[in-house]
């Protein structure tokens, strides 16, 4: 995993968590990684009609602020998956 320089104090896998739970109803988010490069997979009903793009843009939304600027926390979003419970 390289090293990705940041200003950040606290767990980012955490942070990253919590804003994603908290912006998307009745979500679920599992992140892992570490170094600004991050796994992220999350379930939520709010997914049901949307396509992979759309979904994907909602989670994005929610963490643009943890990736903005030259010593943010995110670097990169490796892997992102969203999905429904249904499809889960």
């Amino acid at each position: 995993m390289s090293h990705h320089p940041t200003d950040f104090k606290g767990s980012v896998t955490d942070a990253l968590r919590e804003v994603i739970e908290g912006a998307i109803p009745d979500s679920k988010a599992e992140v892992t990684g570490g170094g600004g490069h991050f796994t992220i997979a999350v379930v939520s009903p709010a997914f049901a009609g949307l396509g992979m793009l759309a979904s994907q843009r909602l989670v994005y939304s929610a963490i643009a602020h943890l990736m903005k600027g030259d010593a943010a926390p995110v670097h990169a979003v490796d892997s992102l998956t969203t999905r429904t419970p249904a499809a889960s």
